[in-house]
Order: structure tokens, then sequence, then C-alpha cells
């Protein structure tokens, strides 16, 4: 069985719960990604601030000035343990408008899978077959 931490994105980019929203849209831009877990400075997660977050903060409240990480993140966000069966984040991800989900241990951030992340991971399992098939 795979697991997620068998094929999670482990270096993570996050952002502090008090970042400020300049800080997160110069992250998003810079890392070229779409959405950024939040956590504490115990590396907790909790949230998730994506460029829709942004967007919809810019058109319904234009004055970002002194709004943070906190006043933007989504906290009911699906997440999974890192001995999850990827099945079954595939199955999530397939099902819902996630592009990626946060990945714990005991609470923690250590990882996120992404729908990349598991693309990847078939193209590899098939290049593999495909390799065994043609040495035979």
């Amino acid at each position: 069985m795979v697991k997620a931490k068998d094929i999670m994105s482990t270096k993570v980019t996050t952002v502090h719960e008090y970042a400020n929203v300049m800080e997160v849209i110069k992250l998003l831009v810079e890392r070229n990604v779409t959405g950024l877990p939040v956590v504490d400075d115990s590396g907790r997660l909790l949230g998730m601030v994506t460029e829709k977050d942004i967007l919809m903060l810019l058109l319904y409240d234009p004055k970002v000035k002194g709004k943070t990480a906190t006043d933007l993140m989504t906290t009911e966000i699906i997440h999974f343990d890192e001995d999850e069966n990827l099945m079954k984040i595939f199955e999530t991800l397939v099902q819902s408008n996630f592009r990626r989900v946060p990945i714990l241990s005991e609470g923690r951030l250590v990882g996120i899978v992404s729908r990349r992340d598991i693309i990847k991971f078939l193209s590899e399992k098939a290049r593999k077959a495909q390799t065994n098939d043609t040495d035979e």
C-alpha cells in the first residue's frame, strides 16, 4: 500500500499566521504556488491561504493594510496523516476542487500531496511497468 509519506512533497513553502497580506502575495508569486499552508510557531497547521482567498479579499475589502494570513485563511481544510493510504487522498482530490492537501504527523505539517504529485507517481509507476514488460 502506497502512503502519503511515500509521494508527498516535503519542501513546503509555508506562511506564518501573522504574515501580512503583501508577504503572502509575495510568497505565492515568488514560489509559483497557488496556495500556502498557514502554520504557528510550532509548525501546527492552522489553515490554508490560496490565490482565491486573496482575490476574494481584494474584491470585497480592497483595504488590505493590517490584514494577516489569519484573516485570509480557510480553517476548515481537509488534511491527512502521513500514513494515510494514497488512494483515499487520490479520491479526495478527484471529488473536490482542492489542488493539494496538507500532510500531518502528530498535528504538525510535514508535507503536501498535490494533484501533480499523484500524476507524477502514476506516470513513474506506468513507466516502470512498461520497462518491466519490455525486459521480459
